[in-house]
């Protein structure tokens, strides 16, 4: 038996914090991400309306957390999948099931992390150059 087929993938199944803050810490996601700050990881999980997660052997080892409208687009805000497992196809599949989620129109749309920069054009998605970040309201003129 191969180790993907060992892996469980769940649609919406609830998470703790504790859970994200383990996974994330296990990737190099963690260190773009609040996990010092729990009462923000439990937001981030209460206010997302599409988690695909994939366990194996019970333990969580990839998350992928959207907010979406399910018709227009969807951003996938957080794609985690534990290093020890990382090129098994997690993260792929991860990403099929947020796809296959959606309405058939809907546009995926991400910001990658720089490591894993190279990683979205080799599964299929194409490069949008156009992307803006506001993060402070003191910076909006």
């Amino acid at each position: 038996m191969s180790s993907e087929q060992l892996i469980k993938y769940k649609v919406n199944q609830s998470i703790t914090a504790d859970q994200f803050i383990e996974l994330l810490s296990k990737t190099t996601l963690g260190a773009r991400r609040p996990i010092d700050q729990f009462e923000v990881i439990e937001a981030m999980l209460e206010n997302a309306n599409l988690l695909i997660t994939a366990w194996k052997n019970g333990h969580l080892i990839g998350v992928a957390r959207s907010v979406t409208d399910f018709a227009f687009c969807c951003y996938l805000s957080d794609l985690a999948v534990d290093e020890s497992v990382q090129a098994s196809g997690v993260g792929k599949t991860l990403v099929r099931m947020t796809k296959e989620a959606l309405q058939p129109q809907c546009s995926l749309i991400l910001l990658s992390a720089p490591q894993a920069v190279n990683y979205y054009p080799k599964i299929g998605f194409s490069q949008h150059d156009s992307a803006w970040v506001l993060t402070n309201l003191d910076e909006l003129k």
